[in-house]
C-alpha cells in the first residue's frame, strides 16, 4: 500500500488535471475507483512513453489498484 501511495503523492503533485485530481482524491479517501483507473489508463495512452518519471508508475498503479 505504500508504494500505491507514493505513486499517487506524484500523480498528485504531477500538475496534470487528468491525474493529479483523481489521485488526490484517493489520497483523501474520496476516490472513485472506476474514474481514478480510468484516469491512469489515459494518461498512459496519452503520455506513458514520453520518457517521463511518470511513465512506468502509469501500470504499476494499476497492477496494485
Amino acid at each position: 500500500m505504500e508504494e500505491l501511495k507514493f505513486i499517487m503523492e506524484k500523480f498528485a503533485t504531477s500538475g496534470w488535471d487528468l491525474i493529479s485530481i483523481p489521485a488526490q482524491q484517493w489520497l483523501d479517501g474520496k476516490a472513485d475507483k472506476t474514474t481514478l483507473i480510468s484516469a491512469i489508463e489515459q494518461a498512459d495512452k496519452e503520455c506513458g512513453n514520453c520518457g517521463c518519471d511518470l511513465d512506468p508508475m502509469y501500470k504499476r498503479a494499476l497492477d496494485l489498484l
